[in-house]
């Protein structure tokens, strides 16, 4: 499926340091949408995905988020045409998570 685009995939991935995953050098950006609270303070919903909140995770939470702390938003990425221009909307409680409303913004 790659041999097309020139990407040459590196298996396996399990076992990699997971921060070198993140992708946040690549220019990956995103937004915590959702948080698990008993793995990650609910002061993560709704935070941007850079350098600054990889150095704030606490030890023993996964940058990527792989063993459910937390669910992000790509809204920019080398792969998309264009941004998704969104905001943070509101942050709410339910079914045991905290999230965070990805709202779009438009621009007159």
């Amino acid at each position: 499926m790659l041999a097309r685009t020139g990407i040459r995939p590196l298996f396996p991935l399990w076992q990699r340091p997971t921060r070198a995953l993140a992708l946040v050098a690549s220019g990956l950006k995103a937004v915590i949408t959702c948080v698990d609270p008993r793995q990650l303070s609910p002061a993560f919903a709704g935070r941007h995905l850079d350098a600054t909140l990889l150095a704030d995770l606490p030890d023993g939470v996964d940058p990527c988020g792989v063993r459910g702390e937390f669910r992000t938003f790509v809204y920019d990425s080398s792969m998309f045409r264009h941004p998704v221009p969104i905001g943070v909307g509101d942050i709410v409680e339910g079914d045991g998570f905290v999230f965070a409303d990805v709202v779009p913004q438009f621009h007159s």
